[in-house]
């Protein structure tokens, strides 16, 4: 698998790196749907330490501007690099989409020019197109990631005969968030979704859950999809992704503490936050509040 290649920055801060005293790797998500890309991340690198953040008090980023999303998202990776963090993911589509490039190009060369900041669009456009046979793939995403057109554009440098379709679901998130992704009220919103990505395309072969959240309507997904179409989720994706990075920079994973610790914060309640891990975590947490203000 390809990793992670997309940065510019030079080695002006490399004997920097090396005498810095190693932290965690921090993982953002605007809530708690990049825990579904942390639980793979630890199941293939458990022995690092991690620190997560979701920004659940302005939560969801999907319908939010780019502006907004931006300035939040920049405001969370400035709160990961005052916890000493050299390395943060945006394990969210829509902060990979909307704030990452100009985080990336314009910001950390003024205030972290050290450090690095990684998101799960690119990656996952370097892969997605080996899935399919047909040359025709679905995306699945909220609305934010699909108006930045990031998959269609990311995608075409790797694969630029793939022909790449999306399909907003704005009514999935919802409901995984209020525990109704089981019921039978999702199946309306999967169904309906599901018909409209493949009346975009016929062919497609292969549907990608462009949102850390999707993962958890997957058994649902797949009753509805035809028979022979691959559902592909992101967290094993990135993860491989994220490994093969910090193999290839030893700058930066020399700065990655390694006592297998995790450690996660909200923006929001914590109980309520600690009540939703289970589900997107797979196992129980207690969390801390962070406020970070407006």
């Amino acid at each position: 698998m390809m990793g992670y290649s997309f940065f510019g920055h030079g080695n002006r801060s490399a004997y920097f790196c090396y005498m810095q005293k190693p932290t965690p790797i921090g993982v953002f998500d605007s809530g708690y749907g990049g825990l579904t890309v942390l639980k793979e991340i630890i199941n293939r690198l458990p022995q690092y330490d991690y620190l997560y953040l979701g920004d659940n008090a302005r939560a969801p980023y999907g319908n939010r501007s780019f502006e907004t999303v931006y300035h939040y998202t920049l405001q969370c990776v400035k709160w990961f690099f005052e916890q000493g963090c050299s390395l943060v993911i945006l394990a969210c589509n829509t902060a990979s989409a909307k704030a990452l490039r100009t985080i990336q190009q314009n910001d950390l060369p003024e205030i972290a020019p050290g450090k690095r900041v990684l998101g799960v669009i690119r990656p996952t456009a370097e892969i997605i197109g080996s899935f399919s046979e047909t040359n025709s793939v679905g995306v699945l995403a909220t609305n934010g990631t699909v108006l930045s057109e990031s998959y269609p554009m990311e995608t075409a440098k790797f694969f630029p005969d793939l022909r790449v379709y999306q399909e907003a679901c704005p009514m999935w998130v919802p409901l995984i968030e209020a525990n109704e992704h089981t019921g039978h009220g999702a199946d309306y919103f999967v169904k309906k979704n599901l018909h409209n990505i493949f009346e975009k395309g016929e062919d497609i072969d292969v549907i990608l859950l462009a949102c850390t959240h999707y993962p958890l309507l997957k058994d649902k997904i797949e009753e509805y999809l035809p028979v022979g179409v691959k559902l592909i989720t992101q967290g094993e994706i990135v993860a491989s992704s994220l490994a093969d990075y910090l193999q290839r920079h030893p700058e930066i994973e020399s700065r990655c503490s390694k006592n297998g610790r995790r450690d996660f914060y909200t923006t929001d309640s914590t109980e309520d936050f600690d009540n939703h891990t289970a589900t997107f975590y797979g196992a129980s947490i207690t969390s801390k509040h962070m406020d970070l203000g407006q």
